[in-house]
Parts: C-alpha cells; structure tokens; sequence
C-alpha cells in the first residue's frame, strides 16, 4: 500500500497529514526519505515519521465511543490548557477523533485508532448522518419548514434529511435535525439562519451510534453491532 496511507492506517495521522508529512520529507522508508504515493510492505518495511519509528502492521483497531461534555475542546493538545477529549479516554497510542464536536457541542464523538477509517467516515461523499437536537428558543415550528426546504449558508446549501421540533415549555423547543454535510459549526449556523437562539447542542447519533444512555464524560467501546455496521459504511460508501 501507499505509505500514506500506511502511515494513516496506523494512526498516527491522519491521510491529509501523512500527505503533508511526506511531501515535507518527514517520513523515511528503510532509512530513505519517502515519496508521494510510495509503495510499502506493512510489518515488513521500516517507516519513521519524524525520527520516530511507526509500527504499521495490520491489527484489530480500537474504537471508543464517548460522551463529550461541553466545555471540552476536540484536539490533542490546547494552547490554553483546557480540558480535551483526550483527557477524557484511555491513553491509546494512535488514537484520533472522528470529525469535530466544537467547545461547547456535546454529544456522540467516536475516537480510533484507524486513521483511514476516520477520513473516510468524514468524508462528504459518504454522506454519514449525524443526528443533533438543539434546545431553542424561537419560532421552531416555522424554522423546522424553512429547514426541510433547504436554507442557504455562506458555505453552501444546508438540507436537512430530517427535521422535528418538540415543544418542551416555557418558549423552548428541542429542535432534532439530521444532516450529512458535516461544515463547520453547520447545526449553530443553521439555526441561527432560521432566527433561533441555541441554549445547548447535542449530537445524540453519528451513523449507527447513538449516545443512548452514556453518561457525561464517559466512554465505552462499540457493540460488535456498532463495529458492522461501520465497516460497512467504509467498504460500501
């Protein structure tokens, strides 16, 4: 295979990452500095990435689902030193974070230590829904026939694959959209298009996982169902 995605295989980056390494002559092979699209033996050849050699043989990957709390960046490190969902699972070498919650989104993040897979699932061409309910304040009823019509962001066109306002009282709704897309802060975003105010947001599925009865903060491995169904959103999408 190709040393990136080797390198990506293994987790310790991810493909975007191991381009940008290689072409940047960060990566040796055998003692060599690699090339783009390099073919290697995985477990055969030696490939370093900074000095540091990776080991790139083919094992089970771990997969981690958690429940990010608010107030938790997804990152590796902080320049501010606060709180990341790294310091929230076990210390797994090689482990990344599969698409981005922001600061204060809470909610489903899956973690593995297959970077390719992690790319992959991300990846718009997958179309992977995620399923977020926002608790709003505002005309949600309205907003959520907006939403199923399509609402235009400075990025691009957003369509909801499902939208459902609940009334919860006191002028707030839980307003549950299911996208694909996957843009930068798309579910704030879309709501503040349709002129609802977000008091908290929470991602309660990403593909076939759902946060279900998780508590904050806590982290368990994928059901042997979850682990299917996702290997064959990779192979078949």
């Amino acid at each position: 295979m190709r040393v990136q995605r080797a390198l990506a295989r293994a987790g310790a980056v991810s493909r975007r990452e191991a381009d940008k390494a290689v072409a940047e002559g960060r990566v040796s092979v055998n003692g060599v500095v690699a090339t783009i699209g390099q073919q290697v033996h995985p477990g055969r050849d030696t490939i370093t990435l900074d000095g540091q050699a990776i080991d790139t043989r083919v094992t089970a990957h771990r997969w981690i689902v958690l429940h990010k709390p608010a107030a938790v960046m997804t990152t590796r490190k902080d320049p501010q030193q606060r709180p990341t969902v790294f310091d929230l699972v076990d210390d797994v070498p090689g482990l990344v974070y599969v698409g981005r919650l922001d600061f204060m989104t809470e909610g489903v993040l899956l973690l593995t230590t297959d970077g390719t897979a992690a790319h992959t699932l991300t990846h718009p061409s997958r179309e992977v829904e995620r399923t977020y309910v926002a608790t709003v304040q505002g005309d949600a009823v309205t907003a959520a026939r907006r939403a199923r019509r399509g609402v235009e962001l400075e990025d691009g066109l957003v369509v909801p694959r499902e939208v459902i306002a609940h009334p919860l009282g006191g002028r707030r709704w839980a307003f549950e959209v299911t996208i694909t897309e996957g843009k930068t802060h798309e579910v704030r975003r879309l709501c503040d298009a349709l002129g609802l105010e977000v008091e908290r947001l929470v991602r309660t599925r990403f593909g076939p996982v759902r946060l279900g009865d998780l508590p904050s903060g806590e982290a368990r491995a994928l059901t042997k169902s979850e682990r299917d169904m996702i290997e064959a959103l990779i192979a078949n999408g």
